[in-house]
């Protein structure tokens, strides 16, 4: 199994960027899909989470700016981020999870950093 994630970088305050991370070797479509970040100093936590059926849910500091969509005819998540801030600079991480007892497959991560 394989995630690899990308599109993160520097970005200005009230800027946006896209992160996507592909996934190979397991059955994408029957996989919920998730973005964490992890910002130095601080615990791994969960930005956005779409399920195999399209359900959406988001962290509260990110509602109404990112949004998580999913291709599966290209077995990729995305997560567009619009009017970014800096407390949004953080690495990046996507992670694939068939159920609940499922084991978690993570992608390397990708940084993302918002500065002027």
């Amino acid at each position: 199994v394989q995630l690899q994630a990308s599109g993160g970088g520097l970005v200005q305050p009230g800027g946006s960027l896209r992160l996507s991370c592909e996934v190979s070797g397991l059955v994408f479509s029957a996989n919920a899909m998730y973005w964490y970040r992890q910002a130095p100093g601080k615990q791994r936590e969960m930005v956005a989470t779409i399920t195999s059926g399209g359900n959406t849910n988001y962290a509260d500091s990110v509602k109404g700016r990112f949004t998580i969509s999913r291709d599966n005819a290209i077995n990729t998540v995305y997560l567009q981020m619009n009017t970014l801030k800096p407390e949004d600079t953080a690495v990046y991480y996507c992670k694939a999870k068939r159920h609940r007892f499922s084991p978690d497959y993570w992608g390397q991560g990708t940084q993302v950093t918002v500065s002027s």
